[in-house]
């Protein structure tokens, strides 16, 4: 057996598990995991130092989650998006396809923490259909973003075959696939499963990295596999209370990112997901924390601020502020150490 299938295999996911790792004083809820479940594989949580930091926050199920009175379960409002089952139809000329139900590890943050990993998602052949039979239906469909669940997961033929049957539909002329395997599984990234990948050229992967200790010799090896094979990489982060809201942090992730040849692509507001309250800071938060990157990070390692709007609206930049003022003659700007500057108008 792969070893990524073995340490798969060995995955916390009830709380006698969790108790048996962390000692029989600690204590999680049945009723937590009942609702959202849990799933930690033994590689990332090895990467726990202390309780409580920056990698227990993201896989360690807490009470907090069933407590949260503010959030919603669909708060993109992804099944009124969605024409066929588990296919998404936001934007005009792209769709997000959800072809797995499972991840490797499932982060307590998760956007669609409502059904990932339950039954509440149901994902087979049939549906699959539906979705490639919707897309050449539509050939004004030119972008298909596979997500999931994780679909890195699933077996390399398994994977194999959906990315054939999007290929052969000419109207689709980019494929892209969002994961956050190279962070939480990164052994995963076989030869085997790039030598798949590259056929499928132009291909895209957006993958998902919180925090600089997830930046590992493993993680780096699966990142060289893949942009080796001509896959460019970018990395989608979360702002996480008491993970990542701090600008050494962000600055230690993005450029360390960068010399993996991973693009900073997107640093996202917290969504209004149910159960996922206590990780949201405010926006006013992240768009200083942003400011205080420019100056301190070449530009390709400073990613784009965003808030993906309820109700599926898409997605909205949060941009820091430079310009004071601006009138038909001279454009009054500050730069990054705050020094007034000033730009006369053509």
């Amino acid at each position: 057996m792969e070893l990524w299938k073995e340490l798969l295999q060995q995955s916390i996911t009830t709380p006698e598990q969790l108790r048996h790792q962390l000692g029989r004083n600690f204590n999680v809820s049945q009723d937590v995991i009942a609702n959202f479940p849990m799933r930690i594989n033994p590689y990332f949580f090895n990467l726990i130092e202390y309780p409580g930091d920056p990698i227990w926050k993201q896989c360690i199920p807490d009470q907090l989650e069933l407590d949260d009175e503010v959030c919603i379960p669909d708060p993109l409002g992804e099944e009124d998006l969605s024409p066929v089952p588990n296919l998404v139809h936001k934007y005009p000329n792209r769709v997000l396809l959800l072809a797995c139900n499972q991840c490797a590890m499932y982060c307590r943050f998760c956007t669609r923490k409502r059904k990932v990993g339950t039954e509440r998602m149901q994902i087979n052949q049939s549906t699959l259909q539906l979705a490639y039979d919707y897309l050449r239906q539509h050939p004004e469909v030119c972008d298909v973003l596979i997500s999931g669940g994780d679909p890195l997961l699933l077996d390399d033929e398994y994977l194999d075959d959906i990315l054939g049957n999007l290929r052969a539909i000419p109207s689709v002329k980019m494929i892209r696939l969002g994961t956050r395997i190279p962070s939480v599984l990164p052994m995963r990234i076989t030869k085997r499963l790039v030598t798949i990948l590259k056929k499928y050229h132009p291909l895209y992967i957006n993958t998902h990295f919180n925090h600089p200790r997830e930046l590992t010799e493993e993680a780096r090896l699966a990142c060289n596999r893949l942009a080796d094979a001509g896959i460019p990489l970018g990395c989608q982060t979360v702002l996480l209370k008491g993970v990542n809201n701090n600008v050494d942090v962000l600055k230690d992730l993005f450029q360390t990112l960068l010399y993996m040849r991973v693009k900073p692509y997107y640093l996202f507001q917290s969504d209004l997901t149910k159960g996922v309250n206590h990780f949201r800071t405010s926006s006013r938060d992240g768009i200083s924390l942003v400011k205080q990157l420019y100056g301190h990070l070449s530009g390709m390692a400073i990613p784009s601020f965003v808030l993906d709007a309820p109700g599926g609206k898409g997605k909205i930049p949060l941009t820091p502020q430079f310009i004071l003022r601006s009138d038909p003659e001279l454009l009054t700007f500050e730069n990054y150490q705050g020094e007034l500057c000033e730009y006369p108008e053509a």
